[in-house]
């Protein structure tokens, strides 16, 4: 299966190389892309500077993909990935033993695959993830806020078999005073609908980080689904 998938710069890469970029980036070093060359534009804008969509074909068929959104992975597979990666601030006592719990009993062993693809976590979807692991938000909430804004999904290369199945096909030019714009309101609309109380309100079946470690709830407990 050969995808198109499209990385957002402000620089033309033809050729992407394994091991560069940010470590700590959502899912540590990689390649990040999208299937999506609007959401690319939106990434490789600056506020006042333009950028690139890099594109690429990607033949899959010979890797391994680790797709977060399927059913048997949670939400808090994502989040402990994401804890693994990212620094988080996790100045209270729930936070600190929230991220402890979910990095022993949500590991997932995504490094031996050639190909990731899951949330993005923007600004505001990392500000969510940290008020679930302060008990601010149930599970529910938290699934519901990676769908606010419609940031959609990434695809990200991994591994040298990946890196070696990627072909530059050309590129787009984004220009901030059109693609800025758009991520800005994006971000706008994600925190307005997450903090829309009418839209977010509690739920007598809402799991808490509490009950999660209360109960010892575990990733094949349906209650995650």
């Amino acid at each position: 299966m050969v995808r198109n998938i499209f990385h957002g710069s402000d620089h033309i890469i033809e050729k992407p190389i394994l091991g560069q970029g940010k470590p700590y980036n959502d899912y540590g070093l990689g390649f990040y892309c999208t299937e999506s060359i609007d959401m690319a534009k939106e990434w490789a804008v600056g506020e006042s500077s333009n950028g690139f969509a890099n594109c690429y074909t990607i033949n899959c068929k010979e890797l391994s993909i680790l797709n977060l959104c399927n059913k048997e992975y949670s939400i808090l597979h994502w989040l402990t990935i994401l804890l693994e990666n990212r620094e988080f601030d996790t100045i209270t006592p729930l936070a600190f033993q929230a991220k402890e719990y979910l990095l022993e009993s949500f590991h997932t062993y995504y490094r031996k695959y050639d190909c990731i693809i899951g949330y993005r976590a923007d600004d505001s979807y990392f500000s969510f993830a940290q008020d679930f692991l302060n008990g601010a938000i149930s599970i529910r909430q938290l699934n519901r806020a990676m769908f606010l804004g419609k940031l959609g999904q990434q695809f990200v290369l991994i591994s040298k078999k990946a890196f070696e199945s990627v072909k530059f096909t050309g590129y787009e030019v984004a220009y901030n005073s059109d693609w800025y714009r758009r991520k800005v309101s994006r971000d706008k609309l994600a925190r307005r609908e997450y903090f829309d109380s009418t839209k977010n309100r509690f739920e007598k079946d809402d799991i808490y980080i509490t009950q999660i470690l209360r109960e010892e709830i575990k990733p094949d407990d349906p209650r995650l689904r």
